[in-house]
């Protein structure tokens, strides 16, 4: 007895999967908009360690060519931000967003994509830093991220590439986010 078989090259699930194989990536994204490296490292750094080592793609934009030597030992990639947004616009395909005030009060790019995140509800928002509008701050609330000893460890070394000195790490940072996470962002919520 002979088995027929079923022709699957031109079922949409192989050519999605073809699709997917030339670039498209299936992992969980993270956009981090920040003023400089430093601050991304001093703010998020151990968070955002974090998260690449459970597997998600984390990318800080930032302005014009700043030294991104500690957020690659964070495992972080680094682009431009004037060239993210004149190649996608506001538009992005990530789960979450972090964004920092410095970043937020100094371009209006970044203004409305977080301000357009914060309503729509897709995208988690995270954000660090002073100076947030009382709008912005309605609706977010603190939290916090306990870093793992890995994460730890490699912020130490990050800050240290970034040219400050740290003798210690401390094991959380502190954030602002929105009300409700879709993703499991490892994020505790103090409020």
């Amino acid at each position: 007895m002979v088995t027929p078989t079923f022709d699957i090259s031109e079922s949409p699930r192989v050519s999605a999967a073809r699709a997917r194989a030339d670039g498209e990536c299936l992992r969980y994204r993270l956009d981090v908009v920040a003023a400089s490296a430093v601050d991304v490292v001093q703010s998020a750094g151990g968070w955002l360690c974090d998260r690449v080592m459970a597997g998600w793609e984390v990318t800080v934009l930032l302005p014009h060519s700043c030294d991104s030597l500690s957020l690659r030992i964070l495992g972080v990639d680094a682009l431009d931000l004037d060239v993210q947004f004149a190649s996608t616009g506001t538009g992005s395909t990530s789960q979450s967003l972090a964004v920092s005030a410095e970043a937020f009060i100094a371009d209006s790019r970044v203004r409305d994509k977080l301000l357009e995140s914060l309503d729509n509800g897709l995208t988690e928002v995270a954000l660090w830093g002073d100076g947030w509008p009382l709008g912005v701050n309605r609706a977010t609330t603190r939290a916090q991220h306990l870093l793992g000893a890995a994460a730890r460890k490699f912020k130490g070394y990050a800050l240290a590439a970034a040219g400050i000195p740290c003798g210690f790490v401390d094991p959380t940072e502190a954030l602002l986010c929105d009300g409700c996470s879709r993703v499991d962002s490892e994020l505790i919520r103090l409020d």
